[in-house]
Order: C-alpha cells, then sequence, then structure tokens
C-alpha cells in the first residue's frame, strides 16, 4: 500500500495538499491510481474538488503548468528542468514547462531580520552603509535587495527563504517515493524515467539552496572566461557570504529581454550577439562548465558592448569525454556527416530498450542529409538540435539529463542571438571554435598525455588481475561465491500472487458460508428472520455481500490492466 510506502506520517498533510491540488487541476484519475486517495482517506483527510470542472476544460499541458505553479517552488522547479527535455515532451509541453514561475510574494523585512543577524553578526543595515528594505526581485527560493558596503561598493545581497529547505525536502521524499510507485504500477510512465527525474531535481535543487555554491560556480566560469575581457561575471563578496545568504557586486546595465533600449544607447547588436555565442561555446566546448539557463533575464548588456552573465544557481557540466562526443555530434551537424550524428546519438541512447535501432539510425541519417549542400549561414543549429531529440523521442528515448541541459542552453543561446541579430547564425560561430578544439586534441602533446593516461589506467588494471582472481578462487573454495541476479518488476508479480490467494481464501470462505447456510436452513428451531433461520439468513447475506466484493474486485483489476495494456 501506498501509505506504508510513505513510511513518513510528518509528511501527510503536504501529501493531501498535492493531491488535492492534482485532483483540482483534473488529474483525479492518477491520483487514484497511484493509491493516493485511499491512502489519504484511510489516514482520515478527504480530498476537496473545488472548481475541478472549470479547470478540466483546459489542454492537457495548461492544466499541468496550473498544478505545478501552485505546487510551489519543488514542482516549479521540476517544471522548468521539464522544460529542457525536449526528447521527452511535445512542443506544446515545452512551451507550458517554459512559462513556469512561481507566483510569490516577497518575504517581509522583519521576517528575515532574525536569519540575517545569524549570517552577517549583525542587522543589515549596521553591517551595510545602505541596505535598501524593498527587495529588486523575489522568487521562490530566494529574494534580492539592494545595498552598498562600507567600502563603498554597490551589491546585491541575494537572501534565502526561511524554511524553505524544509518544505523542499518533504516534497523531495514525496516526490521520490510516487515516482517508485509510478514507475512501476503505471507502465506508461517508465520512458519518463521518473526516478531519474526527481534525483535530478534533488541535486539541482541542493545546489540551488546553497547560495554559497552559486557563488563558487560563478568564480570558477569567471576565471575560465577571463580570456574574454568582453565578458563580466559579478564579483563575489565573500565575508558576507554563506549558505543562505550571498553578496555580489551589482551589474549596472541594460536587461537581456529590453532590446529597445539596447538600440536606444548605440551598442553593437551584431557584435553582442557573437560574443555571447562565442563566450557560451567555451564555456561548452572548451571548460566543460557552462551556465545552463542563459535566458534574458540572466544577461545584462553594458557599455563597450559588453556582456555579464548572473544567476548560477544552475550550471551544466561536460566530462572530457562528453566534450569529444558533443564536438563530433556537432561537427556531424555542421559538417552534414549523418554518419557521425547517429553513431554519438546511438551511443548517448544506450541499448534503445527495445527500438528499432536500425530504422532509427536511417531516420538520423536521412535528417542530417536533408541538409547537404544548404549553405552554413542558412543553418539553425539550434533548431537542428530540437529536431533530432523529437526523432528520439518518437523513438521513446531519452537522452542522459547532462546532455539535454546542454541542448536547452544552446536552444536558448541561439534564440538570444537572433534577438540580437536576426541574421545571427550559431553554425557560423560554432564551427570555427570546433575546429579549433578539434585541432587541439590531436597536437602531439595531446596526442602523447592521452596515451600516457591510457598505459597508466592499463598497467594499473592489469596489476590488479592476479589479485582479483586469487580472491575470487579463495571465495570459489569457501563456498562463498555469490551469482546475482536481478529480475524484473518481480515484486510486481509477487503482489499479484498475494492478491489472487487473498481472492482464492475469500472465495473458499463464500463457498462454505454457502454450504453452511444451507444446512442451517434445514434445522427446525431457533431464531428466525422474515420466517427462515436467522443464522442461515445471515450466513446467505454474508455470502452475497462477500461475492459481490470479489466480482468487483477482479472487474477492477481486469478493467486496470486493460487500460496499462
Amino acid at each position: 500500500m501506498l501509505i506504508e510506502t510513505l513510511g513518513a506520517a510528518r509528511d501527510l498533510g503536504r501529501l493531501n495538499e498535492i493531491a488535492g491540488v492534482l485532483v483540482r487541476h483534473g488529474f483525479g484519475d492518477t491520483v487514484h491510481r497511484l493509491g493516493l486517495a485511499d491512502a489519504l482517506e484511510r489516514a482520515g483527510h478527504a480530498l476537496r474538488r473545488d472548481h475541478a470542472a472549470d479547470l478540466a476544460r483546459l489542454e492537457p499541458p495548461v492544466q499541468t503548468r496550473l498544478a505545478i505553479e501552485e505546487l510551489g517552488p519543488t514542482f516549479v522547479k521540476l517544471g522548468q528542468i521539464l522544460a529542457g527535455r525536449a526528447d521527452l515532451f511535445g512542443p506544446d509541453w515545452i512551451a507550458e514547462f517554459a512559462q513556469l514561475h512561481s507566483h510569490v510574494p516577497a518575504v517581509p523585512i522583519d521576517d528575515l531580520r532574525a536569519q540575517l543577524r545569524e549570517d552577517l553578526g549583525d542587522e543589515p543595515e549596521a553591517v551595510f552603509e545602505r541596505f535598501d528594505l524593498e527587495p529588486l526581485a523575489a522568487a521562490s527560493i530566494a529574494q534580492v535587495h539592494r545595498a552598498r558596503t562600507k567600502a563603498g561598493h554597490e551589491v546585491i545581497v541575494k537572501i534565502r527563504r526561511p524554511g524553505i529547505r524544509e518544505i523542499i525536502e518533504a516534497d523531495l521524499r514525496l516526490l521520490d517515493r510516487v515516482a517508485a510507485v509510478a514507475e512501476s504500477e503505471l507502465p506508461a510512465l517508465q520512458p519518463y524515467r521518473p526516478r531519474q527525474l526527481v534525483r535530478e531535481l534533488a541535486r539541482s535543487l541542493q545546489r540551488e539552496l546553497d547560495l554559497a555554491a552559486e557563488c563558487h560556480n560563478a568564480e570558477r566560469i569567471a576565471g575560465n572566461l577571463a580570456v574574454l575581457p568582453h565578458v563580466l561575471i559579478p564579483k563575489v563578496h565573500w565575508e558576507y557570504t554563506h549558505e543562505r545568504i550571498n553578496v555580489q557586486a551589482f551589474i549596472d546595465g541594460i536587461p537581456g529581454s529590453d532590446l529597445d533600449r539596447v538600440s536606444a544607447q548605440g551598442l553593437d547588436r551584431l557584435l553582442l550577439a557573437r560574443r555571447g555565442a562565442q563566450a557560451v561555446l567555451k564555456m561548452i566546448v572548451e571548460d566543460g562548465f557552462f551556465h545552463a539557463d542563459p535566458h534574458p533575464g540572466n544577461v545584462f548588456y553594458l557599455r563597450g558592448n559588453r556582456i555579464a552573465f548572473i544567476d548560477f544557481g544552475m550550471v551544466g557540466r561536460l566530462s572530457a569525454r562528453r566534450r569529444e562526443e558533443l564536438l563530433q555530434l556537432l561537427l556531424g551537424l555542421v559538417e552534414r556527416e549523418p554518419q557521425a550524428v547517429a553513431d554519438v546519438l546511438l551511443d548517448w541512447t544506450g541499448d534503445g530498450h527495445g527500438a528499432n535501432l536500425s530504422v532509427l539510425e536511417g531516420e538520423i541519417e536521412a535528417f542530417v542529409d536533408q541538409y547537404h549542400g544548404t549553405p552554413l549561414a542558412d543553418l539553425h543549429l539550434g533548431q537542428m538540435l530540437a529536431d533530432v531529440t523529437t526523432i528520439l523521442r518518437e523513438h521513446r528515448l531519452a537522452l542522459p539529463s547532462d546532455l539535454a541541459l546542454l541542448i536547452k542552453a544552446f536552444i536558448s543561446l541561439e534564440g538570444m542571438g537572433r534577438g540580437l541579430d536576426p541574421g545571427f547564425h550559431m553554425a557560423t560561430e560554432a564551427l570555427p571554435i570546433l575546429r579549433q578544439v578539434m585541432r587541439a586534441r590531436y597536437q602531439p602533446k595531446a596526442l602523447g598525455k592521452r596515451a600516457w593516461q591510457t598505459l597508466r589506467r592499463g598497467l594499473a588494471v592489469a596489476e590488479q588481475i592476479p589479485h582479483d582472481v586469487s580472491r575470487a578462487l579463495r571465495n570459489l573454495r569457501r563456498g562463498r561465491m555469490q551469482l546475482h541476479i536481478d529480475l524484473a518488476h518481480l515484486k510486481r508479480v509477487g503482489d499479484q500472487l498475494d492478491r489472487a490467494a487473498n481472492r482464492l481464501s475469500l472465495a473458499l470462505v463464500i463457498a462454505a458460508l454457502i454450504i453452511g447456510s444451507s444446512i442451517v436452513m434445514t434445522v427446525s428451531g431457533g431464531p428466525t428472520l422474515f420466517g427462515l433461520p436467522a443464522f442461515g439468513f445471515l450466513g446467505f447475506c454474508g455470502a452475497v455481500l462477500g461475492g459481490v466484493w470479489l466480482v468487483r474486485s477482479i472487474w477492477r483489476s481486469t478493467h486496470r490492466r486493460d487500460g496499462d495494456e
């Protein structure tokens, strides 16, 4: 039962809120199929269905977005992650997820003072020369105030909302347990990998809750981009920064969304588009550590055609192997080499989980081949990546989460570039960098370094082989050799056998009641009901009720199985 699976009475109140929101937004059937409604009713909670009929008239993507916004910061963050999973969801869903934001009022400064005193050591007005009581912006996890340090530096103070960690941790516990039930009980959800998505969400939220970690990310990226003088990353003031608060330099620039001011200030929009692309491509292709959410709200344009990036709570990481595979994919797309693209994508999606790989490979090759002879300036790299993920989605294949985040960043970057310059072409900007990085990989020094690393790893493995063989033989002699076999859905089969045994036991009890009641009916004397022996009559009534329950249980089980198929 789900209530045992949840295993934490402290989360029942939050579970009731979540289930109520889902029911009101037209997901009552899902709530019942997951067992949430039965579990809550047994625990004494009743689900409300206010406005469910009105909300049910909306399209499913809209219903889902509204439900997520009402559920709070954890679910909004999950929706923002799903907005980058074009390999799992269609365009209508992605468009709705991209609109997600939390409708949250700012926390009054009086409610923040106790936390600020703990983190700063005194009242903010005493620590800073000036501290604005009204926030510049408020989000679901933190809010931002402007201030000036005693040294005269203009800064922003980012403050985590009090109590937000406890709320998020409770939501993550519930999501993890519900995802486990959904993955086993709702086969249609398995291609979406709910447990993997929840783990990805948990990692992302844990990083965002630590505001000091955001500053470490900013400094790492600032060091990587130091070779680009036209790119600015806000300076961190570590003397004020802790887990629940960070202080960074205030950026006085034009927000990336205000393109009219860019032109009015006389900035070169074409140059800004190229410089932004160079910065993000360097982060992704060369450094393997990149700003994972480069939307217009996180970008500012400054005098001198400089660009500033802010908010490094969400970053992406790419291993050296992933970067090499990415280079092959992007070069394959830009230079129209379909086999290279197909090889990389098939490696990324694993064994295909039953997909027809020959058909998939043919579709990818046909997709890339259609661009043969197309001028480089006419290639829309972001759209090409989006189309490739559509092909994967149609084959029910999912990309690893780090690559989905990367593709989202690419698509966002190309959209920003075209906003600045309608003639902007990501492929034109990317090709020189891709070729430069590829050439650097095959220089003698780089080849020698990789050969030495490969040789060292090979020698380490060879050195370990005798020890491993000796340990295996020793365990075999002692009879301690173990063979682990994992059978998929074994627990589900056990549950089905348990239910079948329960129904069989009930059927035997019903049969015994019928036989026993028939015998009692032939015995004269004793109490009567409606002119019949009372115990015989009650036995027949119990048998009828048990039979009705048994038939209903069998019908519901068959109906649920047919629905899953």
